[in-house]
């Protein structure tokens, strides 16, 4: 049982209640009534010597590959779970701070509802759940990211027909098959984004011995990367440093190319998504047909991803309608309707003082 404590209800009364998307690549914040209100990348730069924070989101991300010997920039998050806590409760007390920059309150203590991938383990949940208390949060609760993709993209979770999401973040893939407000099947794997952009470094660098950075390759992935043949294919120029002269080099690189580097990645998706459907009773097969598969996060936006999956799985692939916020406004949907919603949180406790 929760011990009432009164100063925490009367900041409460003037603070916000807020949803995270705290994710591997990026942050998202929505506000109740405002929506989106941050959406930066969840990257942290430190003092080396002093271990302090320098700069937070957009700004330490601009800063990576480029910082002095005594500063280091730090993604506190890896494969969807926190593997800097200190760092992370930074980035969490930093972007509490700014949604309530128009506050009267001097300390902000908000309710969050924060996502979580949903093959975490109970330590890794328990660290969520600390790192937000320790932000500044009022109370805090946790939801499965698929269920608040879901949630976000419209599906009609609560009824008897089954329902499907695939949520592609940075760091994790999820896949969930829904009925009756419950899952009747799950997938968790560490492929995803950062996955991708690992492979097209590889490819470029076993092919031509160009040498490039995380921020060049994500660059590429997303103006030419596709997972099925292009109407009309593309072409861009690369720049990096040859690994055999160490001289700076520009290489002009196709879509085509770009396509054989995710092959590997997108092959592991389609086969888990196979795979959590073979396992599920055909009457749901059924509701997919008609329903068919939702894609979300930012893994969605990939070219030619949901014609790939259609052909695969000969079920209709879809994108949801602007798939990157969709954990984050799906976890905030929780407050519209708590009574009735509260049962998808999961966690360990579902109240704090």
């Amino acid at each position: 049982m929760a011990f009432f404590n009164p100063i925490n209800w009367l900041l409460g009364l003037f603070s916000l209640d807020i949803s995270i998307d705290l994710g591997t690549a990026n942050t998202l914040v929505n506000v109740r009534g405002k929506g989106i209100v941050i959406n930066e990348p969840s990257w942290v730069t430190i003092d080396k010597r002093t271990r302090r924070p320098l700069a937070i989101g957009m700004a330490a991300k601009e800063m990576v590959g480029r910082t002095p010997k005594n500063v280091i920039a730090v993604r506190p998050l890896r494969d969807g779970v926190i593997s800097e806590f200190d760092i992370t409760q930074v980035m969490l007390e930093y972007f509490i701070g700014r949604v309530h920059e128009q506050s009267v309150v001097p300390l902000p203590k908000p309710r969050i509802v924060i996502g979580i991938p949903a093959g975490v383990t109970e330590v890794e949940k328990r660290a969520v759940y600390d790192a937000a208390m320790a932000a500044g949060a009022r109370q805090t609760f946790l939801i499965e990211e698929p269920i608040a993709a879901a949630l976000g993209a419209g599906l009609p979770i609560g009824e008897t027909r089954g329902s499907m999401v695939v949520d592609i973040g940075g760091g994790t893939t999820e896949v969930a098959i829904m009925s009756m407000s419950g899952v009747v099947a799950s997938r968790s794997l560490r492929v995803a984004g950062d996955e991708m952009d690992q492979d097209i470094i590889q490819y470029l660098r076993n092919k031509y011995n160009l040498l490039i950075g995380q921020g060049i390759a994500e660059k590429v992935k997303m103006t030419i990367g596709s997972a099925y043949p292009l109407e009309k294919e593309m072409t861009m120029e690369v720049r990096g440093r040859n690994l055999v002269t160490g001289l700076p080099e520009t290489v002009e690189i196709s879509s085509v190319e770009i396509r054989e580097a995710l092959a590997g990645s997108v092959q592991v998706i389609v086969d888990t998504v196979k795979d959590a459907l073979d396992e599920i009773p055909p009457a749901i097969i059924g509701d997919l047909m008609d329903l068919g598969v939702c894609l979300a996060g930012g893994g969605a936006l990939l070219n030619g991803l949901d014609q790939r999956l259609t052909d695969d799985t000969k079920l209709r692939t879809w994108a949801a309608e602007d798939p990157l916020t969709c954990v984050a406004r799906g976890a905030g949907m929780i407050y519209d309707d708590f009574e009735n919603l509260s049962p998808y949180l999961v966690g360990l406790e579902r109240r704090s003082s």
